[in-house]
Order: C-alpha cells, then structure tokens, then sequence
C-alpha cells in the first residue's frame, strides 16, 4: 500500500519506519522539506531508512491510499489542508488535542461535547477519518507484543470499509483481532482523546510510558 505519514518526529518516524519494514511504500510529509532537513532530527531517520521519502504534506499525499497523521494536534487541520485533495482517503488520526501553552501536564483544547477526530471529519468531510493509536507510547503502536500481555487499541470512524483497512494495518504491526475494540463513529473519539489526562498521569507516577489499558468484560 502507498502510504503517506505526515509528522517526522518520533511518532511519525516509528510509524514510517515500522511500514516501510512491512514492505509498505512510505513517504513522510513535512510542511517544507528544506527546512525539515536542516533541523536535523529526521536525517538520521532517513539515512537509516532509505526507502522512506521526505516530500511536502502535498506531494506524499498524492497517490497514497491511507495518510497516517501523527503530527501534533494543534497542527492536524493545517497539515491536512496544505495536502491538497484528500477526498476518499483514508487518514489513520492518531493525534490528540494536546495543549502545552500552561506546561505540563497538558490539558486538552478540545473535549466533552466534541472531539478532534469529529473536528477533522467536519473539516475533510468526503474523507475517512479514523482515530486510533492515540492512547499509547509509539513503540506499543508498532508492537503490541513487546509489551508482554494482551490489550486493547480502540478504533473510531464512520466508514466500516475505512475502520477495516486501518484494522489491517493494526494486524500487521501485530494487534490480535481480539485486541481490537471497534467504539463506533467517529464520536467515539471524544472517549479516547479524553484518556489522554489520564494517560499523563500514570506516566507520571510511574515514570514509565510503557503500558497500556486493556478492557476485559465480565459474563
């Protein structure tokens, strides 16, 4: 599958790393390349992954049949925007609508009564927008089983044919069909982005981000 991974931080390199691996053909997506490169942080990722392209949000999208958004939240809107015509595409929203400007722990600048998945599904309404992915550490993502125990990554979008192709990718990153909770539309994100706070706080009382929750249900 064509995939354009938008984000060249550490989510977004994992992500990009771990798909091209797959045999996946991978390009990441920058706001503007030149600069992307001169910071530095992503060329050591490129060298290492030598498959991996780095173009514009446009220039991946082309072509691609699923875009991965891993890019901040404040940024997901915008990156979407410069890509161009993503009508049909399927974009894998992993972003969280994280708020940074008093400190840490963040708080979020968007939830109760909506969600960042729902703004973004308004925004890019002829697109399938699918949260999933955002309530873990980026190396669990990539490789559930490494964690050493079941658990759970919940899926939310409107489109079924979308949610199945995401759920593919998930199965080869190593997630059991098991492990995999379909919440509903894409209001169900609202759930999942709320876990964030939550998320933060075990990290910091434990200083370890190397968990995961896990629904088990009773009879």
């Amino acid at each position: 599958m064509k995939i354009a991974v938008f984000g060249t931080g550490s989510v977004g390199q994992a992500l990009a790393g771990r798909l091209a691996g797959l045999s996946h053909e991978v390009s990441m997506g920058t706001r503007n390349v030149q600069s992307t490169i001169d910071g530095g942080k992503v060329n050591d990722f490129l060298t290492n992954n030598a498959s991996v392209t780095l173009k514009t949000f446009a220039d991946a999208a082309q072509g691609a049949e699923m875009i991965v958004l891993a890019t901040l939240g404040t940024a997901a809107q915008s990156s979407l925007e410069s890509a161009g015509d993503i009508a049909g595409k399927v974009v894998l929203d992993i972003t969280n609508p994280l708020d940074f400007s008093k400190g840490f722990p963040p708080t979020l600048f968007l939830s109760n009564d909506t969600s960042l998945g729902e703004v973004l599904q308004a925004k890019f309404p002829s697109t399938h927008i699918v949260k999933s992915l955002n309530t873990m550490y980026n190396g669990l993502m990539i490789d559930p089983r490494s964690l050493g125990e079941d658990s759970t990554v919940f899926v939310s979008g409107n489109d079924a044919d979308a949610k199945a192709k995401v759920a593919s990718i998930l199965k080869e990153f190593g997630w059991k069909d098991s492990e995999i909770l379909d919440l509903g539309d894409i209001t169900t994100a609202r759930g999942t982005e709320s876990l964030l706070p939550v998320w933060l706080r075990i990290f910091g009382a434990t200083q370890n981000g190397f968990f995961n929750f896990k629904v088990a249900t009773g009879k």
